[in-house]
C-alpha cells in the first residue's frame, strides 16, 4: 500500500486535515482495496487439502460398503412433508 503523508498547514484546522486526508486515501483507492479483503478467506493448505479429500474418499467408501450390506438405503431421499 502506498504511504499517504499529510501535513497540517498553519492555519488549518483538525477537521480539514481529516478531510483532506480522506481524500488522499479514497483517491490512493486503499479504501476500496481493503474493504475488498475485508470477507477474503485464507487459502487452505496443501495438507489440510489432503487431508479433506482423504476422510471424504474414505467416509464414500464406509458408505458403499453399507449401503452393500443393507444398513443404508440405496438413496438418500427426503421424508415425506
Amino acid at each position: 500500500m502506498a504511504s499517504i503523508q499529510i501535513e497540517r498547514t498553519n492555519n488549518e484546522n483538525g477537521l480539514s486535515l481529516l478531510r483532506r486526508f480522506n481524500k488522499r486515501i479514497q483517491g490512493a483507492g486503499i479504501v476500496k482495496a481493503v474493504r475488498g479483503n475485508r470477507y477474503k478467506e485464507r487459502n487452505k493448505s496443501p495438507l489440510t487439502r489432503k487431508k479433506r479429500a482423504l476422510n471424504q474418499l474414505r467416509r464414500r467408501t464406509e458408505i458403499i460398503a453399507l449401503v452393500k450390506l443393507g444398513k443404508l438405503p440405496d438413496k438418500m431421499s427426503k421424508p415425506n412433508s
